[in-house]
């Protein structure tokens, strides 16, 4: 009767149950998501009502107005420099600035940036971001290699790299800048038009990006270079294989697990280095420009614009390793 019955059940009836499956996991991944997104929205939304409550009633005060509750609401949410600017305030600036105005515009005859469009400013927040951990990202692999093979640097070099890391970043962020704008070849290249004032400014956001970015490659690189067991590291010495084979045949291929956590993590600090390194550059773009104008003005919807541009491209960052980092596993054949 169970065959029989399975053989009578119409195609669109089959359909279904796979359909209903798939709707099942995605609500069971997605919902969760959104129950904890429209959570942090609705106390978000409760506490810009709370905080430019006071700007409200002080303005209605002078007025001698007497404003209901339902106003006054309405106009927290809708102030035009708030405190805490509402979600849908930011959204809106954020739509604004990105797709609602060009990236490039004509001026003066020529095609130039908008410096009124975010993704002008991501962009040359996010070069310098890119060299300083690729800079990063080198140095920490080769000082994580020394590290293992060498006694002498494990002892001296790592607790230095520790060290270094406790110094705050934005106080050598202002002698990188000085240093680096005073080198005479530089401004010599400057003055011969071989390089603009623009690239001047990023080489210290480069700098700094890459030293807040070699860490987290340093600490994942030696755990990974590291993790072989003992079992392991004996077969390779039975076969007779060299230091040189030991790495590139068991060590390295063990690391890049570890590389690529370390790497999601050390561009996210790359991301950060370059925007605190925007702060005291005078830098006229990027998103930490757009930052520091916004808090000259009192912009606050601006400023959370801008911190909602960097988050987006922090995530994007990220979610780009993500995906190297799944095409390079496959391709050694790991899950």
């Amino acid at each position: 009767m169970s065959d029989l019955a399975a053989f009578s059940r119409s195609p669109a009836e089959g359909d279904a149950r796979p359909l209903a499956s798939v709707l099942r996991r995605v609500a069971s991944v997605t919902l969760p998501v959104f129950t904890v997104v429209a959570v942090i929205v609705l106390i978000w939304y409760l506490a810009a009502a709370g905080m430019n409550r006071a700007w409200t009633l002080d303005q209605a005060g002078r007025r001698g107005l007497e404003l209901t509750v339902g106003e006054v609401i309405a106009d927290t949410l809708n102030q035009d420099r708030p405190v805490l600017p509402t979600p849908h305030q930011v959204f809106t600036e954020l739509w604004n600035t990105t797709l609602g105005e060009p990236v490039m515009r004509e001026r003066r005859g020529e095609l130039q940036g908008n410096p009124r469009n975010l993704v002008f400013h991501a962009y040359h927040t996010l070069a310098p971001t890119l060299m300083g951990f690729l800079i990063g990202t080198f140095l920490g692999v080769l000082l994580a290699v020394g590290i293992v093979h060498n006694r002498a640097m494990s002892m001296s070099v790592m607790p230095w790299a520790i060290a270094s890391q406790t110094i705050p970043i934005l106080a050598i962020a202002p002698i990188i800048v000085v240093v680096v704008s005073n080198l005479p070849a530089l401004n010599a290249a400057v003055d011969n038009g071989m390089i603009s004032e623009e690239m001047i400014l990023s080489i210290p956001k480069a700098l700094i990006s890459s030293y807040l970015s070699f860490f987290p490659v340093v600490v994942g690189m030696v755990a990974g270079l590291r993790s072989p067991n003992a079992t392991d590291l004996d077969l390779m010495r039975t076969y007779a294989a060299s230091r040189y084979q030991t790495f590139w045949k068991l060590r390295l291929p063990a690391s890049i697990p570890f590389l690529f956590t370390s790497l999601k993590v050390s561009i996210a600090a790359a991301l950060v280095g370059t925007i605190v390194a925007e702060l005291p550059t005078g830098a006229r773009f990027g998103l930490g420009a757009r930052l520091l104008t916004g808090s000259y003005y009192g912009q606050t919807i601006q400023i959370w614009s801008a911190l909602f541009m960097s988050a987006i491209c922090a995530a994007t960052l990220v979610v780009m390793l993500g995906v190297i980092e799944k095409l390079v596993l496959k391709r050694m054949g790991q899950p």
